[in-house]
This record gives structure tokens, sequence and C-alpha cells, in this order.
């Protein structure tokens, strides 16, 4: 009586294993099958706002502090896989309406742009004396402000300010002639510092508002929407299509607000086409509804 009671017991615990297998694996199927679409974010060049003139900080074009500080958010925004980055390099446009106008020239669409300042940096050096030795303290301080721009609006959804500090201390014999040179990769991790502590803000800002592409032509039976592989758009994806909605003006604000669109059909991709991220389209097929021949009063999305 024993022995079948203790197998009826294994016999349970193996069924509620292999359905809790089963279940693991349908929800990780179910995560893998939903795409995950990359927004397009440009990054214009950090301005330096320090007013400082010293060597380390600036670069052939006058500006390495800038630099060093767009080519890091740009590294760390990368490195999330959620977005695909393009950089502008203009030194002299800070002026949002500019840049924006600037990336429709060349015919770059993005979702957001990104501008923003290093507006703190400061290195200090200070020293201790033992018995037997002494030691060095090298730090860096850095504060960066960042702007989040809506390219569709041309209005900043969100800013912030980010704070970081990096520091070395080397410890040397008394009768040792040998001392600390400077530290010039506490400026790299100061500047990193503070950008990290902005990121997870701008990653959650960016990703709240709903993925979007838009059709571009009809070629016979398909249609061609923007965007492809590389921004995790794969053959057989499935996607819906949205009227847009009506634009009415707030009298107090005198801003133009876009109602929400319409659901009107769905779409299957069915392959890819291009040479880089940027001028990516893909294919696809109309499973569902009705596009009438106006394309540019739709737009694609994920939900």
């Amino acid at each position: 009586m024993k022995s079948f009671i203790f197998a009826i017991i294994v016999f349970s615990g193996l069924s509620f294993q292999t359905a809790l297998s089963q279940d693991l694996q349908s929800i990780n199927t179910s995560n893998s099958s939903k795409a995950s679409l990359k927004r397009k974010v440009a990054i214009a060049r950090f301005s330096n706002e320090t007013q400082s003139g010293t060597s380390f900080l600036v670069d052939d074009s006058g500006d390495r502090l800038g630099k060093q500080a767009s080519d890091i958010l740009s590294s760390k925004l990368s490195a999330t896989g959620k977005f695909m980055m393009f950089e502008r390099t203009d030194k002299d446009d800070i002026d949002s309406e500019k840049i924006i106008s600037g990336l429709k020239e060349d015919g770059v669409g993005v979702d957001y742009l990104i501008i923003g300042s290093v507006s703190e940096f400061g290195r200090s050096v200070g020293s201790q004396s033992k018995v037997f030795s002494r030691s060095k303290t090298q730090s860096a301080y850095a504060k960066v402000n960042v702007r989040l721009v809506d390219v569709s609006t041309g209005r900043i959804i969100f800013s912030e300010e980010g704070a970081g500090e990096s520091v070395n201390t080397t410890e040397s014999k008394i009768l040792t002639k040998t001392n600390a040179g400077f530290d010039q990769s506490l400026t790299d991790k100061a500047i990193s510092a503070a950008i990290a502590s902005l990121v997870s803000s701008l990653v959650e800002n960016m990703t709240n508002k709903p993925w979007k592409s838009y059709l571009l032509s009809k070629e016979d039976d398909s249609y061609i929407i923007a965007g492809g592989e590389r921004q995790g758009i794969a053959s057989g994806t499935i996607l819906n299509v949205y009227k847009n909605g009506k634009t009415i003006t707030n009298p107090q604000t005198g801003a133009k607000l876009e109602l929400p669109g319409k659901k009107v059909g769905s779409i299957r991709v069915d392959y890819s086409f291009g040479e880089d991220a940027f001028s990516e389209i893909s294919f696809v097929s109309l499973i569902d509804g009705v596009i009438s021949d106006d394309l540019e009063n739709y737009y694609i999305s994920d939900t």
C-alpha cells in the first residue's frame, strides 16, 4: 500500500513538472514570436557649457568633452538592443528645429532626437602623507543635461540632469621617487557615470510610445513599408494598419493634437530589402481590411 501511494506521489510530481515545463516553453515561444521593433534615434553632438579651455577637454573641432558625451550615450543606448542610432555631428547646430529640418533634408526618418550638454566638469587632486608612505587621490566630476524631442511633433517630451564622479587613489613608499601620473581615464569614467544615471529614464520614455512605421507605396498586390529585418521586422510578422486620427487645436495653448487612429486592417511581412538599417524597406501583404489609395492617411503599428 505504501509503495502504491509513493508511486502516485512520484507520478503526480512528474506530471506537475511536465506541465510546468510546457507552460514555461509556451510563454517563451509566445515572447520570442513577438517582434522587438527598434526605434530610430538621432543624437546631436553634446555642447560643452563648462567654459573650460583646458587642453584635455578640447580637440581639433574645439570640443572633445561634448563629443565624448554623445559617443558614450550612443554606445549605451545601442547596447540595449532597442534602438537604431543615428549621430548628428553638426557642431554648430544645437537647435532642435534646425536639426530636425536637416534630418528631413537628408532623407533620414527618426522617431526621437536627443540633445544634450555637459553643464559641469571638474577635477581635483589631493594627497596625504603617512609615516612610510604617501597617497594621491585624483577625482573627476561631471554633470550632463539631456532633452528628448519627439520628431513627429517637435516637442520636448522629457528632460533630465545626471551627475557622476570617478575617484582613483594610489599609494607609494615615502623613500621612492615614483609619483602617480595624470589619470585621463577619470574624465571618461565621470562622464560615463553621469550618462548612465539617465539611460534607464530615456529608454523608458522612448519605448512608452507605440512603435510606428508608414506605408510608402503599392506595387501590384503588395504594399511597401519603411523598415526591415535590422529594425526587428522579420518575415511572417503580423502588423496592424491604422487610419490617422483627426487633428484638432487646443484653444487654450494653440497646440495641435492628433486623436488616436482607427484600426482598419492587418498586414503580413513577406520580405525585406535594403543596404542598411535606415534605407531598409519591407514588402507586405494585406491579410484583412481595406486601404484606400491615399497611403499618407495611414500608419503601421505593432499594437
